[in-house]
């Protein structure tokens, strides 16, 4: 249990807000009679990835293409670019310059493009799918978050009230929970108070799994 406190404490405490987007946002752009519409929203993990993309593609599944691109983890070394059957590097590509020009992370930015019967050339692509995510990005709010590390806690019915306690004092943000006889409880905690968790439950029989750090 020390070991593990002490590694997550230590990772990334150099790094404690990022920048990412506040709510989906959206925007326009119609170049010789093609329409692109760019959805951007924050997101955390390839699989939460996966399904906006579809819930993305039965909104618009007359478009003929859903390109994207995205970008996780404070160090922001996760990221991938999606051409979706357009020209390499035509599409997701100019979408990923954008999510870096604008220094995001935990976002995703997905382009659908209904096609108006005129080739745009790889050069006029690059350009509207650079200019409909940069216009997403602009109409939404981009907005500086404090970095949590977020846990799993699972203990005795018995330790509720304790643990309750617990989060109240560390200032914990909670959001599932299953109180049965086995509770469990997601929690949020600031980098700062790691520390003073393991220190508060290390008597108790209470079992962390490690959700990531975001």
């Amino acid at each position: 249990m020390e070991n593990f406190f002490n590694f997550v404490s230590k990772k990334l405490t150099s790094i404690d807000t990022y920048l990412t987007l506040n709510d989906r946002t959206e925007g326009t752009y119609k170049e010789k009679k093609s329409t692109f519409i760019a959805i951007a929203q924050a997101c955390y993990s390839e699989e939460e990835a996966k399904t906006l993309l579809h819930t993305w593609r039965k909104e618009h599944h007359k478009s003929r293409h859903l390109c994207y691109a995205y970008r996780f983890g404070l160090e922001k070394k996760i990221f991938r670019a999606n051409d979706d059957g357009e020209p390499t590097n035509s599409a997701g590509q100019p979408i990923l310059g954008q999510i870096q020009a604008f220094d995001l992370t935990n976002v995703l930015i997905g382009v659908v493009r209904y096609y108006g019967g005129v080739k745009l050339g790889v050069g006029g692509l690059i350009q509207a799918y650079k200019t409909v995510a940069k216009t997403a990005i602009e109409n939404g709010q981009i907005i500086e978050k404090q970095v949590f590390q977020h846990f799993l806690l699972q203990f005795d019915y018995a330790d509720l009230p304790e643990i309750m306690n617990i989060c109240k004092q560390l200032n914990a943000e909670q959001s599932k929970q299953d109180f049965g006889l086995q509770c469990q409880l997601e929690i949020a905690l600031e980098l700062k108070q790691i520390e003073n968790l393991q220190e508060k439950i290390k008597l108790m029989s209470v079992k962390l799994d490690d959700l990531g750090v975001y």
